[in-house]
């Protein structure tokens, strides 16, 4: 028996890049996953990938910085499956600008996406979990919410406060058996970052002790250890996958 057999996953900003590994990974694993994004039609993509490798999987629209769509989803993936027991909050955006030059708008815009949007999620699917006393809860924050980045302001006030939203609803919970944790990528290769230029990610993999960028799937699979059962003495924890980048 898969690890995740029975167990419904909710995956935000699954439609590309780290949500899609994780929604993959966690069908491999046994879990039926609600996928939600803005794209519908890379959504159904994802969608059929997974049902031609044999699993099982739902579109919903959502804009997590729209709080009436998380309602809206939500609520459509537990008529479809019936609960949901692990929420990956991945959905997230950036506005790069220096502090002195950044609109409101910029910053309003990321932290109502990585913040507010998570917080709003975490709302929508907790009743299915206190209900069955179960449940798993992976915050996807940054190694930018811990050490801070020139012109990210707004992105590393965001996950700095979604790690801190972790350990409180961490320590809400804990006593229904549902564990609140969060994984701290560093740098990884995404469409975001194949943008880039080859020195500037030559430079960066000089910073990083292992000497090269990570991967999608080896943040997806951090995020299925910490959804699985072997996790369960793990909560209000923040999973470094940054190839060493910050340390201690």
């Amino acid at each position: 028996m898969k690890p995740l057999e029975g167990r419904v996953a909710l995956v935000t900003g699954a439609s590309q890049g780290i949500g899609r590994a994780c929604a993959l990974r966690l069908v491999a694993q046994g879990a039926k996953v609600a996928l939600a994004a803005r794209n519908a039609d890379k959504l159904q993509q994802v969608e059929a990938e997974i049902a031609a490798a044999g699993g099982e999987a739902g579109s919903f629209t959502m804009d997590v910085a729209q709080e009436d769509q998380i309602k809206s989803a939500t609520k459509a993936a537990l008529e479809r499956f019936g609960k949901i027991d692990i929420l990956v909050n991945n959905a997230g955006i950036t506005r790069d600008q220096l502090v002195m030059r950044m609109k409101r708008a910029d910053w309003n815009a990321v932290l109502d996406t990585n913040l507010t949007g998570p917080y709003l999620c975490i709302q929508a699917v907790i009743g299915s979990m206190l209900k069955q006393r179960w449940g798993r809860i992976i915050n996807i924050t940054s190694i930018f919410g811990q050490m801070g980045q020139t012109g990210q302001a707004n992105y590393s006030a965001s996950k700095a406060g979604l790690i801190g939203l972790t350990m409180s609803v961490a320590r809400e919970v804990a006593s229904r058996n549902i564990t609140v944790n969060a994984v701290a990528p560093g740098w990884i290769e995404t469409a975001m970052t194949e943008v880039l230029s080859q020195e500037l990610r030559d430079t960066m993999s000089k910073t990083i002790p292992l000497g090269r960028a990570g991967t999608d799937q080896e943040v997806a699979h951090a995020v299925c250890f910490l959804a699985s059962p072997d996790s369960g003495y793990i909560t209000g924890h923040v999973l470094n996958v940054n190839g060493g980048m910050l340390m201690g």
